[in-house]
C-alpha cells in the first residue's frame, strides 16, 4: 500500500476511534491504564474501567460550584469525575486531587495543570491534607473502593473528611454494591442516594453524606 493511502486509512481509523469514544463516553487509552492498574493491584483500584459519563456527571451534580472553598477528590484515577466537576462549573484551581497511583498523578497534572495534585493515601486523609488546607472544603468526592475496606476504616475516612469540610458540605461516594458503602444509620449524618445508574458498566449508585 502506498504511504499516502496508508496515511489516509490511518486517519479514518483514528476518526472512527474518536467517534466511538465520544459516543460511549470513554477514552480507550484510559481504559487500558485502568485495566493494567487493576491487574497489578485489584483492591486499590475502584473499578476495572474509568467511571462512565453518566455516573461522573451524577457525582458532580451534588457539588455546588457557587459554594466557596476547595473541592477534594479522592482517587480521581484518570479524571472522568474531575472532568465532570469542571463541566459542572468548578474552577480547576479549586480542585485538590488526592491519588495514590503515580502514573495517574502524572496524567492528572498534565490534564489539569491548575489543580493541586497530591500523591498520597486517601485513607490517611487528615495526615495528608490538614496542614495544606487554608479553608474548609466545599465538598469531598470519592472514587475509592470503600467496600473493599473494613467498616471501621470507612467510618474513620468519612469522619476525617467531615473535619476538613464546611458544615453541611457533601461527601459524595459511588458504589456498585447494593448496600450503601457507609451505613445510613451513622449517628449525626444525613444520607441520600441517587437512582441506580443502569447505563454505567457495571451499574452503580451515588451516595451522599452530610454531617447533621
Amino acid at each position: 500500500m502506498p504511504i499516502q493511502a496508508f496515511q489516509v486509512l490511518e486517519k479514518k481509523i483514528e476518526r472512527r476511534i474518536r467517534l466511538f469514544e465520544m459516543k460511549n463516553g470513554i477514552r480507550l487509552d484510559d481504559e487500558m491504564r485502568f485495566i493494567r492498574s487493576w491487574f497489578e493491584k485489584p483492591l486499590s483500584i475502584g473499578a476495572v474501567t474509568p467511571s462512565g459519563k453518566v455516573l461522573a456527571r451524577t457525582m458532580a451534580s451534588y457539588v455546588d460550584p457557587s459554594v466557596p472553598g476547595p473541592v477534594i477528590e479522592l482517587g480521581p484515577g484518570t479524571g472522568p469525575v474531575t472532568e465532570a466537576l469542571v463541566e459542572q462549573g468548578v474552577d480547576p484551581s479549586r480542585l485538590v486531587l488526592l491519588e495514590f497511583n503515580p502514573e495517574f498523578c502524572r496524567l492528572l497534572r498534565n490534564r489539569y495543570p491548575e489543580a493541586t495534585v497530591i500523591r498520597g493515601d486517601a485513607y490517611s486523609l487528615s495526615r495528608v491534607l490538614t496542614t495544606m488546607m487554608s479553608e474548609p472544603a466545599a465538598a469531598v468526592v470519592s472514587g475509592l473502593p470503600l467496600v473493599t475496606k473494613p467498616l471501621k476504616t470507612r467510618v474513620r475516612l468519612i469522619r476525617e473528611a467531615f473535619r476538613l469540610m464546611q458544615p453541611g458540605a457533601p461527601f459524595v461516594q459511588f458504589t456498585y454494591a447494593v448496600m450503601p458503602p457507609i451505613p445510613k444509620s451513622l449517628m449525626g449524618v444525613k444520607t441520600e442516594a441517587s437512582e441506580r445508574i443502569w447505563m454505567n458498566v457495571p451499574p452503580a449508585r451515588v451516595w451522599v453524606y452530610r454531617k447533621g
